[in-house]
């Protein structure tokens, strides 16, 4: 899809739930208990797997969105903090317009820290935004915490630990916690809504998109 989008100049967008899985940055993939945190990832459940994006350990439960915007550039030196910024208000609108009490922002000790985060009003971590560049387009994605909150803080702590990363388990939020709905469907809806915004889409299965290795 970032390929697509590189060489068209259209913009792309996807919502989607991975499954069960827990993916590692690649500041992870070179830390010394980065074989001990992906056993401990298997024991409890989750196939550990490498994302191309920074950030930390994130763990996928059956109800976790992943969302990815592919954006065409002209320059890719210029617009990496306002796509962060644009990415941001976009996932906080989506997420109250479904009802959940949101704001920017995330607590301490949090999973995958970064600076564009969204919580729950006073309370945890519902999503976390990164950026892949490249010559042609940017990939602007992260993960959204529907309702599963246990089986995610159960797994983090235990993995942060390996990778000698603070972590407080109850860190971690959801949109349900939010007092949205917990229903990833409806979730996903107001994101692609959010992303697409008034321009004409045409949707497409993502598998019939050609396969990049880049």
């Amino acid at each position: 899809m970032l390929a697509a989008a590189g060489e068209s100049g259209v913009p792309a967008v996807r919502v989607w739930a991975p499954g069960r899985s827990l993916a590692f940055g690649r500041r992870d993939a070179h830390a010394d208990g980065y074989d001990r945190a992906k056993s401990v990832a298997r024991e409890h459940g989750f196939p550990p797997v490498e994302r191309s994006v920074g950030g930390r350990a994130v763990a996928y439960a059956e109800s976790t969105l992943a969302f990815a915007h592919a954006i065409p550039l002209d320059d890719a030196r210029t617009g990496l903090n306002d796509r962060y910024e644009s990415a941001v208000a976009t996932v906080l609108a989506a997420l109250r317009d479904a009802g959940a009490d949101v704001d920017r922002g995330e607590p301490p000790a949090s999973y995958c820290p970064g600076d564009y985060s969204v919580r729950v009003a006073g309370g945890g971590k519902v999503a976390g935004i990164a950026q892949r560049v490249r010559q042609d387009a940017a990939l602007v994605s992260g993960c959204v915490t529907v309702a599963e909150r246990g089986p995610i803080r159960a797994v983090l702590r235990p993995v942060y630990e390996a990778l000698d990363v603070p972590f407080d388990p109850h860190s971690v939020g959801s949109v349900a916690r939010a007092g949205g709905p917990a229903d990833p469907e409806t979730v996903r809806e107001a994101l692609e809504a959010g992303f697409v915004g008034d321009r004409a889409a045409d949707v497409r299965d993502v598998a019939d998109l050609p396969a990049s290795d880049d």
